[in-house]
């Protein structure tokens, strides 16, 4: 059969299963979990893999689960990737009312894409004629919140870092991997979809900040007090007065969210705690400003005799997606979204994502469809174009395993033979350690 051929039939074994693929995208949908207590989702991708007859392992920075497709010759791994978790979007129209847990991130897609590349080879008999193996990695934890919880499992030896990805990197996870794919949903006005190829990311170091000051009657007798509250806010309007000297080229992000602002309204609160990153487009930025806002920040508890202690702790490198797997990637988005509705050349994305991290380790692609509604994170967060978030993804992605691992894997062995990681496995980890504080 050659590979034009395979291609067609595992596009239309994904037409074939296109109810399943958004069968389980709702599924997820309705039950949303944050970051390392995704147990049902776990579960449900699970079972997936057990219909499939798809052997896997579980334990994978707590809720991950690793499952794998041998090919005809076991030559290269190519790894499809989907993350478990959500986010708290209170207002969300589909929030868990007790969690505030709400899927306005788009995983639900992923998941569900990762499982349908993998319901499409497995029904195609596709990997008789592949020589490499296909990994699904279900990970968790992709977006780094409730940062105060996290470090309690750290500190318990549960976790490593905060980042799914991360802590399977650490657990040997990627080990047997030699390029990884993943897709993410994003905003757009076009109403047939479309996706977004090549764009780059920010890094960001995560901080726990706490300021300390002195209670006292807030009415009676505040000058036996010392605000920690205000001490917060003399630090925040610190760092604002930075921002003029952010250069653009470093797409500069601080967002704080104060955790704990005080108990009581009598008491002048003596304990403020706050959350926050500081992200910017390379690793050297995100060093460099880091220590100019910790200078602000430990500035407003100098003014009024507070104490500020700061806890740095590595969050995610920026991405830069692989060109020549790109370039894979982007024949086969022209072919199923056609080229009016591709996009190559987008502008810098200042988010992040732990894909990054992998980007630094192996050849890796990100790329973003634009299939819904609304800012991603929002409450307007809607799924408008299922065709473009579950089918012509799916077949997008399919298509560049082929392209990958045909013919003894000599797409890949050609991308291989030029590429060289940014950092070795042992390298990354020695980094990342070295920003912790």
């Amino acid at each position: 059969m050659t590979k034009e051929e395979l291609k067609q039939k595992v596009c239309d074994a994904i037409d074939k299963r296109a109810e399943d693929i958004m069968s389980f995208g709702t599924s997820v949908f309705d039950e949303p979990e944050l970051g390392y207590k995704e147990t049902k989702t776990s579960a449900k991708v699970q079972e997936a893999m057990d219909k499939l007859g798809i052997p896997y392992t579980t334990g994978w920075a707590i809720t991950g689960v690793k499952g794998r497709l041998k090919g005809k010759n076991s030559k290269r791994t190519v790894a499809v990737m989907g993350e478990l978790d959500s986010i708290v979007c209170r207002r969300h129209p589909s929030a868990d009312p007790i969690t505030g847990a709400a899927h306005c991130c788009g995983h639900f897609i992923q998941i569900s894409d990762m499982l349908g590349v993998a319901m499409a080879l497995k029904d195609a008999g596709a990997m008789d004629y592949l020589g490499g193996d296909v990994v699904f990695f279900a990970v968790p934890s992709e977006e780094c919140i409730e940062i105060e919880y996290r470090k309690k499992l750290m500190d318990e030896g549960k976790i490593h870092f905060f980042g799914g990805k991360q802590e399977i990197i650490l657990q040997g996870g990627f080990d047997d991997i030699d390029a990884a794919m993943e897709m993410h949903a994003y905003s757009t006005d076009d109403p047939e979809g479309n996706i977004i190829l090549n764009g780059g990311m920010s890094g960001f170091i995560t901080k726990l900040i706490e300021y300390h000051g002195k209670a006292a009657h807030a009415a009676g007798q505040p000058h036996l007090g010392i605000n920690a509250l205000n001490a917060c806010m003399l630090g925040i309007m610190g760092v604002n007065a930075l921002r003029e000297t952010f250069q653009e080229k470093d797409h500069v992000r601080f967002h704080p969210i104060i955790t704990s602002g005080g108990d009581l309204v009598n008491v002048v609160p003596d304990l403020v705690r706050m959350e926050s990153y500081v992200r910017a487009a390379s690793a050297d930025a995100m060093k460099f400003y880091n220590d100019r806002i910790n200078r602000a920040l430990r500035a407003g508890a100098d003014a009024i005799g507070a104490t500020c202690e700061i806890k740095d702790m590595p969050g995610y490198l920026p991405m830069e997606q692989d060109k020549a797997l790109g370039k894979i990637c982007e024949a086969n988005a022209d072919a199923i979204f056609g080229k009016d509705h591709v996009d190559t050349n987008p502008p810098f994305n200042a988010g992040s994502t732990d894909v990054g991290d992998i980007c630094n380790l192996m050849p890796c692609i990100h790329p973003h469809v634009g299939c819904v509604h609304g800012a991603l994170h929002s409450a307007e967060f809607e799924l408008f174009q299922k065709q473009a978030a579950y089918i012509k993804t799916t077949k997008v992605m399919a298509m560049t395993v082929i392209d990958l691992l045909y013919d003894n894997a000599a797409g890949l062995e050609d991308i291989l033979k030029d590429y060289k990681p940014r950092m070795t496995k042992e390298q990354y980890l020695a980094y990342m350690d070295s920003l912790r504080s």
